[in-house]
Order: C-alpha cells, then sequence, then structure tokens
C-alpha cells in the first residue's frame, strides 16, 4: 500500500498535531474527561490504521487534555443506546472497539501514553494497548466494566494486562474495577515511570525514539506482538531473520561507520 502523510489530519473527533515526525492524539472533550463516542473509538480506529503507512510520523503520543485522559465510554451516548441494542448490534459496536486496539498495536510506531487524572474502562484500555505508559501522580486508572454489569475481558484485557502486571493482579483488577493509583501501578509495572510533568517527559522519551533507526523500531513493535504466541525456539528463529533484515539497511551501516569515526549517528528510517 501507497505510503502518505498524515501530518495535515484534520479529525473531527480528536485533537492532532504532528511535530517533528511525533504525532499528539488527544480526546478533546475535557469538559466531560474526554469520554469516548461511537464516532470517536471508529476515527481512532480509522487513524491507527492509516499510521501504518503514513511516512511522516515515526512515535505517537495518546496526550491528556483538561488534566484527565480519558472517562471511557460515554454514559449517555455509548451505554444508554446499547442497553437497547439487539444481539447483531452489540457485536459490531463490541467488534468495532478491539478493533481499536489491534490497530494500535499493528500501526508499525511505538505509542507512549502520556496520562494524567482519570484513565478508566476504555481509556485504561488504551493506555493498556500503548508500548509505553507514563503517568502524572494524579492518575487514577480502573477497568471499570465489572461497574457496570459487564465481564472485564475486554477489548483484549484478559490477554494483554496479565502480561503487564501478572495474572492474580490483573484478575483482581478486572474483577472489582477499583482504581489503581498511581504509586501502585509503577510498583506492579503497569507504568514504566510517573513524572509532574507527563506530557513533557512523554515528549521527551518520543524525540528520543524518533531519532533511533525508526524502521527497525517497526520491527520490534511487530516482534514484541507476534512473540506473544510462539515458543522460545521459534522466537529465536523469527529473531534471527528479523535481524539479519536490519541488519541490510542503510542505518545499520550509518552507526558503524559513526562509531567508527566517533560519532554520534544519525538515522535516516532506512
Amino acid at each position: 500500500m501507497k505510503r502518505h502523510e498524515m501530518a495535515g489530519l484534520t479529525p473531527e473527533h480528536f485533537q492532532w498535531s504532528v511535530t517533528d515526525r511525533i504525532a499528539v492524539i488527544r480526546l478533546n472533550r475535557p469538559e466531560r474527561k474526554n469520554p469516548l463516542t461511537f464516532e470517536s473509538y471508529a476515527e481512532l480506529g480509522r487513524t491507527f490504521r492509516d499510521l501504518a503507512h503514513a511516512s511522516d510520523v515515526d512515535v505517537v503520543v495518546l496526550a491528556s487534555n483538561g488534566g484527565n485522559f480519558c472517562s471511557g465510554g460515554d454514559v449517555h451516548e455509548i451505554i444508554g443506546p446499547l442497553v437497547g441494542m439487539e444481539m447483531p448490534e452489540l457485536l459490531a459496536f463490541t467488534r468495532m472497539t478491539g478493533e481499536l486496539v489491534k490497530a494500535m498495536i499493528h500501526c508499525g510506531k511505538p505509542v507512549i501514553a502520556a496520562v494524567e487524572g482519570i484513565c478508566v474502562g476504555a481509556g485504561a484500555i488504551m493506555a493498556m494497548a500503548s508500548d509505553i505508559r507514563l503517568a502524572a501522580p494524579s492518575t487514577k486508572a480502573a477497568f471499570l466494566f465489572t461497574r457496570v454489569g459487564l465481564a472485564g475481558c475486554d477489548m483484549g484485557a484478559c490477554a494483554m494486562l496479565p502480561r503487564i502486571v501478572g495474572q492474580g493482579r490483573a484478575a483482581e483488577l478486572l474483577y472489582t474495577g477499583r482504581v489503581l493509583r498511581a504509586e501502585e501501578g509503577e510498583r506492579w509495572g503497569f507504568w514504566n515511570a510517573l513524572h509532574d510533568d507527563v506530557e513533557a517527559a512523554a515528549m521527551d522519551l518520543a524525540r528520543q525514539i524518533a531519532a533511533g533507526p525508526t524502521w527497525a523500531h517497526g520491527i520490534t513493535k511487530t516482534q514484541l506482538d507476534q512473540e506473544w504466541n510462539m515458543g522460545l525456539d521459534q522466537a529465536i528463529e523469527v529473531e534471527a531473520q528479523a535481524q539479519a533484515i536490519c541488519m541490510q539497511t542503510r542505518d545499520f551501516e550509518r552507526a558503524y561507520r559513526a562509531f567508527v569515526a566517533k560519532e554520534t549517528p544519525v538515522f535516516e528510517g532506512d
């Protein structure tokens, strides 16, 4: 598929900007703590699918807005209508929400969540599906699905969350829907780190990653996903093949020549 530029994207249901090959996405309903709607779910999913082919974006930052990350599905615009739907419509909706997570995983770009304040329900899922999660000390995360009479197995949570925090801890969060406070979340490994200015920290990290071998970063992201379902021997063989491919890139040669010249390598993503 043809690669294309996305800096000029003008989404309807979230804010979007691209600076120095770093895309920043933030939900734009701060007065409601940034809930998701049917439309924003779908538009986010399309955007992450398109990012797989973006030629002008190397890293994505999911940022907060108005001191909060995301309050999950909008009670009035999503949960209310769902009560009146039949099974085919309900399944279409739940599949659409899962498509957002799959699109984030398969977008080919490292995704950094920069989380402040409320991060619950589908918001917690979006943070979970990010490659790296940074949080402010004010952050309160919760997988609230049981609070509204639903199972904790939403949008891949039962597959992904145990791999991040462990089976027992994931089970507790998914059964109870309780708040995971920032310090506890960092201790459990859900948050990579806590920062008072979490967006500045996320952007610093994004710039660091964007300055690296971005084509090879895409390989790393792919393998982090695909190796979940591999045995160790298969994973080692797949990584051997992937690394041999990376050794054919000009970035690999640039790094070597910079090392010999005692210079800092300048990667160009090819």
